[in-house]
């Protein structure tokens, strides 16, 4: 880990995002800047939303992009690109470093530039603050960035969030050791496991807390914007945390319940009126489920009014009665100018979302054959009192269910914790089967012979695509642990050896071409001493524990070692 001054967490999520900061030497004093004051706000995250004007140049972010839509003419608004909601296309998604992305009414720009100038501009943001609050000089070599990304994510997201930070000028260099990115559940572990009591909100009166003794075993529950993401934790001696199982999850978070609510909009107003809408005034209906997802998480349990713009009441009046749209509907009713929600009819717009949840902590507490303690709730949904209630119902009798105060700061303060040790994780379970792809001498009692292949001096028989398993899925790896391999170069005079990275669902594969396998990258370990021919010998050590896979390579002709760029972002291609 890089030697440095400053740590600087930033939690770029789906619906919201922040940053927080800290002197290295005294990561208890964890600071985080107000965003929306100049609008008579005071929120500790701000919209993850960014405006490119109609040259595809950056205009603004956050708080200061929503508003200026906001206050768009609908004409004005046709000719900008205006990005909420983006996180969600490197989840489950075949990664390239010029993917394209779509604003909501499809204008496209390359996601590389939509993430890079909003990281640029939290960034910057941080450096300002920093300075100004702190009076002291300072190079940007004395910072550590830690960035959090879903513990879900594959290998090729992580790497393209830290080709993303590389271009917004976070760090000058791919692999640089002053960029790490922070699991968003085991962040959020790291700071709910050393809040007291009135850290976590009292349910019912009561105060408790998240217990750390020696074989403590919880789950954690990042409950995002865009994904849910779950993992497990022991605690381990001196308060160290080893993970217990797989990450899992899946996209049902708070945007899950927005588009609930939107779709019922749809439904209430008819496609004509909701479609002419969307497409004339895109700012208008920003406004209203910007507001909806403020009210979702309200803390009372009574009726709530959600205000209807004004061109979207003139669109449905061109048809029929305002009123009238709601007439048969239970739960809901027009008020004054305003969309009245009874609390059962709000509750309905999270069923999907919390039986996703529900069901994906049944499972893990199967697995974990009921011997979790704890289960805690984090991330800005959490703040839902609609998703505690049904998770504390449905586990009460079970386990605690404890969720922090301040739930949407968890994973960025967490962050600081991470990033002044990141080896407080001691392990990690493997998520899939990785491994590469060889030529092994042809052995035809056991090898397909259609994949027979000769070398280029024609003496020798190889069989092709074999898999060469390095982790096995739900393998628990130890951070510190690198699997090595020797390997052998296939010709006297060859002086790079490439390889190609797969992944499967698969325990114990032999090829790379069946059901399932995908290639999802590659890497090249040069060779240059070749007096030894085919049998010089290559060491790979690839490390699987840490939050991205890393490899070195040692060639023991000549003991160089150096460290191996794994390349996630290309075609991937799965087979069928």
């Amino acid at each position: 880990m890089a030697d440095t001054f400053f740590v600087i967490a930033i939690d770029f999520g789906t619906a919201y995002s922040g940053y927080c900061y800290s002197v290295k030497e005294d990561a208890s004093h964890i600071r985080n800047p107000f965003w929306g004051t100049d609008y008579r706000l005071r929120f500790s995250k701000t919209p993850t939303c960014v405006l490119f004007n109609e040259n595809k140049e950056f205009e603004k972010f956050g708080f200061d992009a929503v508003m200026a839509y906001k206050n768009m003419s609908s004409k004005e608004a046709l000719h900008h690109y205006f990005f909420e909601n983006f996180k969600m296309e490197l989840y489950n998604k075949e990664l390239t470093p010029d993917l394209m992305i779509s604003t909501k009414d499809g204008k496209l720009l390359p996601a590389l530039t939509v993430f890079s100038e909003s990281l640029r501009y939290l960034k910057n943001h941080a450096l300002n603050l920093i300075e100004k609050n702190t009076l002291c000089r300072f190079t940007e070599e004395d910072i550590t960035w830690v960035l959090t990304v879903p513990a879900i994510w594959g290998p090729e997201a992580k790497q393209f969030m830290r080709l993303t930070a590389k271009k917004a000028g976070l760090v000058k260099m791919l692999n640089s050791e002053s960029l790490i990115l922070a699991l968003e559940p085991e962040a959020a572990s790291l700071w709910c496991k050393q809040l007291p009591s009135s850290g976590f909100v009292a349910e019912g009166g009561a105060h408790e807390i998240l217990e750390t003794q020696k074989g403590t075993k919880y789950i954690v529950v990042d409950c995002g914007g865009g994904t849910i993401d779950i993992t497990v934790h022991e605690v381990m001696e001196n308060g160290f945390l080893k993970e217990l199982q797989k990450a899992s999850g899946g996209g049902w978070g708070g945007s899950f319940v927005d588009n609930n609510f939107r779709t019922f909009l749809r439904e209430v107003f008819g496609e004509d009126v909701w479609d002419l809408f969307e497409k004339n005034h895109p700012s208008h209906v920003l406004s209203m489920m910007y507001n909806f997802s403020i009210q979702k998480c309200t803390e009372q349990d009574g009726d709530i009014f959600f205000s209807c713009v004004l061109s979207l009441v003139k669109l449905a009046e061109q048809k029929q009665e305002i009123s009238h749209f709601f007439k048969d509907i239970n739960g809901v009713s027009w008020c004054d100018g305003n969309i009245k929600i009874a609390y059962s009819k709000l509750e309905s717009f999270f069923e999907n979302s919390i039986t996703h949840i529900i069901n994906a902590i049944k499972e893990i507490m199967e697995e974990q054959k009921n011997q979790i303690d704890t289960i805690l709730l984090v991330g800005g949904y959490a703040s839902s009192k609609i998703l505690r209630d049904a998770v504390r119902s449905t586990f009460r009798d079970q386990c605690k269910v404890l969720c922090p105060v301040d739930s949407h700061l968890a994973i960025a303060k967490g962050a600081i914790l991470f990033g002044t040790n990141p080896k407080i994780i001691t392990s990690r379970v493997s998520s899939l089967t990785y491994g590469l792809r060889i030529l092994v001498p042809f052995d035809p009692s056991i090898h397909d012979k259609e994949k027979i292949t000769v070398d280029k001096a024609g003496d020798t028989i190889f069989c092709n695509d074999i898999f060469m398993k390095l982790v096995e899925k739900g393998q628990s790896v130890n951070i510190n642990d690198a699997c090595d391999y020797i390997l052998n170069p296939l010709y006297d005079d060859q002086q790079k050896m490439h390889f190609a990275f797969f992944s499967t669902e698969q325990k114990d594969p032999m090829y790379t071409d069946e059901p399932g396998m995908k290639q999802i990258g590659s890497f090249v370990v040069p060779i240059t001493v070749t007096k030894l021919g085919r049998q010089r010998n290559v060491r790979l050590d690839v490390k699987f524990g840490t939050t991205e896979i890393t490899a070195t390579a040692t060639d023991l002709s000549s003991n160089e070692t150096q460290n191996i760029m794994l390349e996630f972002l290309t075609e991937s291609k799965e087979t069928n």
